[in-house]
């Protein structure tokens, strides 16, 4: 089984609004509600592709009751823990003023709930799967990811995380089965951002001698590489299409990978999915669906068997 964390789960309220003007009373000209975090959205995108997971994390008030209402309406397992006080956030995204949000703040997450959270991941068994993405709320340890690793060490669990910096570089001892930073969050490690794929391989090589196994980048409009625990090395340019929504393209990529994997333990094929996964997600309005995935994925495949003639 595959598990995710979100430790802080939202609800986004996704809007367009023609025209906005700062002071004034603006009117949406589109809405739409979903259940929100890396995690959730790493869940949603394996459940569209038809890989049965169950999502983990914590939820708080009313908001918390929607977002396990959505989750679950999506055929999406969850066993999300329950906070008595506060509420989970509510994320405001203006689809019509690029890159403008805003992003609550979510409820307090104690030590007693921390432990109950460490309750159920002590019961992740050999063969069992479990992501870690984003951030950490301010209210939890800053070293809640490598304690987790720690518990799990050991144990034949394959873990998969999608951190920045501090958070991704604690958890390298422990040797997660894949990380994926992306050659931005390279440069934050090592003091030099790879613009192309071959600069960034060296980079990968280098997590890789510090604990990680696979090594999955993604470069936005510059394509992917993959570095594997076996050393292959495979890279691809950004597949054409039109960008409509840049959010949850780095999760779809990790669930893509992992359903690849799921699928045929090959990495080719997980490569190849979790690029088409995470492009079919930027080129949609919300994550990607399977037909959806498997149209880039057909269009990748295909341009690299080409190549390989022409090679």
């Amino acid at each position: 089984m595959i598990y995710t964390v979100t430790f802080n789960p939202s609800l986004d309220y996704i809007v367009s609004v023609d025209d906005f003007q700062l002071g004034m009373t603006n009117r949406t000209s589109s809405e739409l509600m979903l259940p929100g975090g890396k995690g959730i959205n790493v869940s949603t995108v394996l459940g569209n592709l038809g890989i049965a997971n169950t999502a983990l994390g914590f939820v708080a008030g009313f908001t918390g009751d929607e977002i396990v209402r959505r989750v679950e309406q999506m055929n999406i397992q969850s066993d999300f823990i329950r906070i008595d006080e506060g509420i989970s956030r509510i994320n405001v995204k203006l689809k019509s003023i690029d890159g403008t949000e805003i992003n609550g703040a979510g409820p307090v997450i104690g030590e007693e709930m921390i432990a109950l959270l460490m309750e159920k991941l002590d019961q992740l068994k050999e063969g069992d799967i479990l992501v870690l993405a984003g951030s950490i709320p301010a209210s939890m340890p800053d070293d809640m990811y490598s304690r987790i690793m720690e518990t799990l060490d050991g144990r034949g669990v394959m873990t998969v995380v999608d951190a920045t910096k501090d958070l991704l570089l604690n958890v390298l001892p422990y040797h997660p089965f894949l990380i994926k930073p992306n050659n931005h969050e390279l440069g934050e490690i090592f003091g030099a951002t790879p613009t192309t794929r071959e600069a960034v391989i060296p980079f990968a090589k280098k997590l890789q001698e510090m604990g990680a196994r696979n090594v999955l980048v993604s470069m936005a409009g510059e394509g992917a590489v993959l570095v594997t625990a076996d050393g292959q090395v495979f890279s691809t340019p950004a597949p054409k299409g039109t960008l409509v929504n840049g959010v949850g393209a780095g999760d779809s990529m990790v669930a893509g990978f992992l359903a690849g994997w799921m699928e045929q333990t090959a990495y080719r094929h997980a490569f190849y999915m979790g690029v088409a996964a995470g492009s079919a997600s930027a080129f949609s309005e919300y994550l990607a669906t399977r037909p959806e995935v498997e149209t880039v994925y057909d269009a990748l495949t295909k341009k690299d068997v080409l190549e390989e003639k022409k090679g």
